[in-house]
């Protein structure tokens, strides 16, 4: 298998592949990881995929770090000694009114792990797990032949041809391998030029309170890290969006947007972006599949797109190891594109809708009060907080059962002096069967052991949970009805 892109959702679908007994190739065009400012922080359900493979102890220790840089700024501005992340849960076009605390599940919450990080706690589990990634090496071309994908690459050490039985893009939003599959790309163009930055100020003090604001020009936001400004203007796209951002560029439209008399001193790190949104129609061309960017872009408001990659290489990666180890039909893939596309195509819509609640005109004005009066409710806060955070995913599994299709979050599991989690179960990549039926469950899953972990639970309804933590069969009681049949749909005929 060649994954081609060695970011966050390349790295993690490398990591799925090899999990399922895939064997997997990073190709990197970068010979170094990108260090330009991205995401600031994971929603829950990418969280909850790394707490599924061991990285909760890494994640938690970004988190303090981060939770400390952000608290100088913080006691600078109000006072405040610590960022309570349990109680933060997220924004809708700015509005910062999703109240973690009121949500129906609080404890799904969003994590503080930058996107540097979060490449960095990747990548090492990709070397511990024997991942070969291959950085400055930058994909050519391809061809599918039908029987396999031949990828030629050029390197520092010179040109070469790679074959894999399948070739997945997660390159980004100018994906090469999209644009050379032919992918159709549709959407909408751009409306706004945002910038993000990490700078030196000459009078930072100027900009507090940390936060976000409106403002006539345009949108800001200050903090929550020291030096971290966000910036759009709806005046149109950028006349080169690829050329560099330069410090005159940052501080013209700080001081624009902001109405301040500020100076930016140094840039240490700045990119720019816009609200281009647009979805591929299918995720899969043959032997050639995207994930990530490259399967979808849209603009940054509310931080959903790292999670959207995420998910995607979750739910692809367990699958495509099945097919390519022959124990999975090939039909299974197209499960990929009928389970993400759909969500994506939600997320596309909010952030198209959270633009429009930006815009700084009177009747856009008018409108966030309303939407602010509706967060404010407790079911508006939820509504907010589930559509950002993903909570509200759940996938067409055909079952009426209302758990079916979901995706768990982290449960207490075993029985008597066994202890242990949902999360703990699954981290070397198989699946589990929650049997809370006394062992009806677990003797009909023993013909799958291979890829099924069965674990008791007294009480609650038994559980079919697939690798990426998809409810794929639930019951009540000590019922087993369709649990044969949901274990073949998803992991093949019983091996004995």
């Amino acid at each position: 298998m060649i994954v081609v892109g060695a970011g966050p959702t390349g790295l993690l679908l490398a990591i799925e592949l090899t999990l399922g007994g895939a064997d997997a190739v990073v190709i990197e065009r970068l010979s170094e990881p990108d260090q330009t400012i991205k995401a600031g922080a994971i929603g829950a359900l990418a969280g909850e995929a790394l707490e599924r493979r061991g990285l909760s102890e890494a994640m938690g220790a970004v988190e303090r770090s981060m939770a400390d840089s952000m608290s100088r700024l913080m006691k600078g501005a109000d006072g405040a000694s610590e960022l309570p992340f349990k109680k933060f849960g997220g924004h809708f076009s700015g509005i910062f009114l999703i109240d973690q605390t009121r949500q129906r599940e609080p404890d799904r919450r969003l994590r503080g792990v930058n996107q540097q990080a979060l490449e960095k706690m990747l990548g090492e589990r990709a070397h511990a797990l024997g991942i070969e990634i291959r950085r400055g090496c930058e994909l050519i071309d391809f061809e599918d032949t039908g029987d396999c994908v031949i990828v030629r690459a050029k390197a520092a050490s010179g040109d070469a041809e790679l074959h894999s039985a399948y070739l997945v893009g997660c390159d980004g939003g100018r994906s090469t391998v999209r644009k050379r599959a032919g992918f159709d790309f549709p959407g909408t163009d751009p409306t706004l030029t945002g910038h993000q930055a990490i700078v030196d100020l000459d009078h930072p003090d100027r900009l507090l309170p940390v936060g976000w604001r409106r403002t006539p020009v345009g949108m800001m936001a200050y903090g929550p890290i020291p030096g971290r400004v966000f910036l759009a203007e709806f005046d149109g796209p950028p006349a080169d969006r690829s050329a560099p951002v330069t410090r005159e560029e940052i501080e013209t439209t700080l001081r624009r947007i902001s109405g301040v008399d500020i100076s930016v001193t140094a840039v240490k790190t700045a990119t720019r972006f816009t609200d281009n949104a647009r979805q591929a129609a299918s995720y899969r061309k043959g032997r050639v599949l995207l994930a990530g960017d490259a399967a979808h872009v849209h603009s940054p408001f509310g931080g959903q797109g790292l999670n959207l990659g995420l998910l995607d290489a979750v739910n692809l990666g367990w699958k495509l190891a099945a097919v390519v180890c022959d124990r999975m039909p090939e039909s299974l893939l197209d499960s990929y594109t009928e389970e993400r596309h759909p969500i994506a195509a939600r997320v596309l819509a909010n952030t198209r809708a959270q633009v429009a609640l930006m815009r700084p005109d009177v009747m856009t004005d008018a409108l966030r009060d309303i939407v602010a009066d509706l967060m404010s409710l407790d079911e508006g806060t939820r509504y907010f907080g589930e559509m950002i955070s993903g909570l509200r995913i759940r996938y067409d599994l055909g079952s009426d059962h209302p758990l079916v299709g979901r995706l768990a979050g982290n449960v207490a599991l075993g029985d008597g002096d066994t202890k242990t989690t949902l999360f703990d179960q699954m981290e070397d990549g198989r699946a589990v069967l929650i049997d809370a039926t006394g062992g009806a469950a677990s003797a009909i899953a023993a013909r799958w052991e291979m890829f099924v972990r069965c674990v008791p639970r007294r009480g609650g309804p038994s559980l079919l949970i697939r690798p990426d933590a998809c409810i794929a069969w639930a019951a009540e009681d000590t019922d087993t009805t369709g649990l044969e049949a949901a274990l073949t749909r998803w992991f093949g005929p019983a091996m004995h």
